[in-house]
């Protein structure tokens, strides 16, 4: 009897964790299996200007005054180095009344073509809504708690699979000729099984970027000081840039300091043979989510995949190279978030990442629906269809330490089990019909 009830606990915590996040479960796998392939649909925006004519091509530093001209009063940030031979430069400036940040394409002969809104791209619209629901800081939330109770969801989901003695079939595969509903029961569990170590990962390296958790973690990383410097992954659903020190560049010009040029820096930054997207950043020029450095040039390869990247700075006025760091430099912490990063939005391992990342997304989906027909199957016309709470007292001393670590290492999770824990200690004994409905017995509300 005692084992019966602890499964049926621990089934009560699977229904209601699933309950939660299966509608958000299926925004998050499908905006995410759509980010994954982000290089791609950047690639495609991108493809008017694509395939052009290098005949009569132009400095960078020509390239630069066309965009500036046709841009007054625009603060110039970076410029991207073509991915290719005859495609367009890509000029990122802030907008003269400083609120607004365009791309701006300009042939390899120094005309405009076109600019762009980098956060109307299609990439940058998915990572929004993956990130924050398109709701900002209430969205951060709403997914980080979506992400705590996904991963209760999937542990409570494999102690339920368990093996308990019966053969591999229903186990690591479906039976197929013992009913629909026993093969509906099969897929769900078989599914849960095969992508839980995978869903686990993609749940726990997104909470990087989190706003509660990603907050804790940038404090802790920074306040014990294993660390040095400022991370480079943003967190929560605004990443703060650094303003443009415009003025430090000025400020050398007038006092008649020679300074080295754009095309100067282009030209170091193709000899560095760096991994796209390459930019070049002047003096002043923000790093992602770091400081300016208003004193030098800088050379920074931004792709995704992160161990790839390197960073080179150079003198503003004399052209000699300051430093150079790359992924070896940094701390083990910041390599192993970095790594995860990548992983996650699946250039880790390029293609290969990519179409493990769908399957991924696919079987948390497979999940989702399986889950609801289930439920929906056998969910009674007066109830909720939550498993019955059980009367018998349970020994799960284990499982409250194991909820306590996950209530210690995810803060919202915390915040909600104590949310949770009011509400049935204090309102749900003066609600009888709604605690019923919610499978709950009137003897165990006393």
């Amino acid at each position: 009897m005692e084992n019966t009830s602890f499964y049926r606990t621990i089934w009560r915590w699977h229904f209601y964790a699933s309950l939660f996040v299966k509608p958000l479960i299926l925004v998050l796998a499908t905006t995410g299996a759509i980010y994954l392939f982000k290089p791609q649909l950047d690639r495609w925006e991108e493809r008017a200007f694509s395939n052009l004519s290098t005949r009569g091509a132009v400095s960078p530093n020509a390239q630069l005054a066309a965009v500036m001209d046709a841009n007054p009063g625009a603060q110039f940030h970076s410029y991207r180095l073509p991915a290719r031979d005859g495609d367009a430069a890509m000029i990122h400036i802030a907008l003269a009344d400083g609120r607004f940040m365009r791309d701006v394409y300009v042939s390899p002969q120094g005309e405009v073509l076109g600019s762009v809104d980098p956060e109307s791209r299609i990439s940058a619209t998915v990572s929004r809504i993956h990130g924050s629901l398109l709701i900002g800081r209430v969205g951060d939330w709403i997914v980080e708690l979506a992400a705590c109770w996904a991963i209760v969801m999937i542990l409570t989901g494999l102690y339920m699979w368990w093996p308990r003695g019966q053969g591999l079939s229903g186990i690591l595969w479906p039976r197929l000729k013992r009913g629909k509903r026993l093969f509906l029961r099969d897929l769900h569990a078989v599914t849960g099984f095969w992508v839980s170590g995978l869903a686990l990962v993609l749940l726990t390296t997104g909470l990087a970027w989190a706003s509660v958790w990603g907050d804790a973690f940038r404090l802790a990383r920074a306040e014990l000081g294993l660390v040095q410097g400022a991370q480079d992954w943003k967190t929560g659903s605004h990443a703060p840039d650094a303003e443009h020190d415009h003025d430090a560049m000025m400020k050398m010009q007038a006092a008649g300091v020679p300074l080295v040029g754009l095309a100067d820096m282009v030209a170091n930054a193709k000899l560095e043979n760096l991994p796209h997207p390459v930019f070049v950043k002047p003096p002043g020029a923000p790093e992602r989510f770091g400081s300016p450095t208003p004193m030098a040039w800088t050379i920074k390869s931004e792709a995704q995949n992160r161990p790839l990247n390197r960073s080179i700075t150079f003198d503003v006025a004399t052209g000699k190279e300051m430093s150079r760091t790359g992924f070896a430099d940094k701390h083990v912490i910041d390599q192993a978030v970095n790594y995860g990063i990548a992983w996650h939005e699946g250039q880790l391992f390029g293609l290969i990442n990519q179409l493990i990342g769908v399957l991924t997304a696919l079987g948390l989906i497979t999940l989702v629906i399986s889950g609801f027909i289930m439920w929906r199957r056998r969910q009674p016309s007066d109830a909720l269809g939550a498993p019955i709470a059980p009367a018998v007292p349970q020994k799960i001393r284990g499982v409250v330490v194991i909820i306590a670590v996950m209530a210690i290492l995810l803060p919202l999770l915390a915040i909600s089990l104590l949310a949770l824990w009011l509400f049935d200690r204090l309102l749900l004994p003066r609600l009888p019909a709604f605690a019923m409905w919610l499978g709950v017995r009137p003897a165990q509300l006393a």
